[in-house]
């Protein structure tokens, strides 16, 4: 055998040597991400008592990384929100679920993801929808307050679809007056932040008896105001009203 084939022999067995070397370093270190979730929409709730915010109920979602397994010990289960917050993150040791809360309605593009020791990352990106509705309750009053509602989503995100509201005035029945309460004139206004009316209904609200006024606003760009102006009357009306931002469920 010359020395060219003894120097090839030799290139081919080192090479199989190498290569076998190198197959078992590089062999991928898979992650299998599997993350269920309670809900992925829910509905902010306002609640407003003569114009002062009582009480705020979020929107909380809880991820579950159960059946998430990956070849290296697992080490860290996320979820980004992209909304300018940092990314909530628990330790894969300390437990398997994590909640994320929303406070601002909005189409959320979020992103969960797992990671392992060797800082392998797997990830996943979901919507979240979360709408808002606002209660606003006013009792005994002859100056209804302003309900101002901002429809845009603090996320720079997809925009609802439309607003509805529904709105109910009360001329209570004054009895330790011996019925000597009056008709109550009354409109409604949504007005725009470029001072423009968009809507408006009148109605009168005789004594002891409601009237209710229920709409649908498609324009959710601009920041609105619903305005009950006290047109004509001496008695005091109960307010009770509802606006409720919508996004499309698709």
């Amino acid at each position: 055998m010359n020395q060219f084939k003894v120097s090839l022999i030799l290139v081919f067995l080192l090479s199989l040597s190498l290569a076998g070397c190198l197959s078992e370093d590089d062999v991928e270190q898979e992650i299998h991400l599997e993350v269920s979730s309670d809900t992925l929409n829910g509905t902010i709730l306002e609640s407003y008592s003569d114009g002062e915010l009582v009480s705020t109920e979020l929107v909380s979602v809880i991820f579950d990384f159960s059946k998430t397994t990956s070849q290296e010990e697992l080490s860290i289960f996320g979820v980004d929100t992209n909304d300018g917050r940092e990314s909530v993150e628990i330790s894969a040791d300390d437990s398997s679920t994590l909640t994320v809360d929303f406070s601002e309605h909005g189409i959320y593009e979020i992103v969960v993801y797992a990671i392992d020791d060797e800082n392998n990352r797997d990830e996943l990106s979901l919507k979240v929808r979360v709408e808002l509705t606002i209660h606003w309750v006013e009792v005994g009053t002859d100056e209804p307050k302003i309900l101002t509602f901002d429809p845009t989503p603090s996320n720079e995100g997809e925009h609802p679809i439309m607003i509805e509201i529904e709105s109910t005035v009360e001329n209570p029945d004054p009895i330790q007056e011996l019925g000597n309460g009056q008709s109550v004139e009354i409109t409604w206004n949504i007005v725009d932040e470029y001072d423009d009316t968009c809507q408006r209904n009148s109605d009168q609200v005789n004594n002891g008896d409601s009237v209710s006024w229920t709409t649908i606003h498609f324009n959710t760009y601009l920041v609105h105001e619903l305005i009950i102006d006290y047109d004509d009357g001496q008695d005091d009306i109960n307010i009770d009203q509802t606006i409720s931002i919508i996004y499309s469920s698709d």
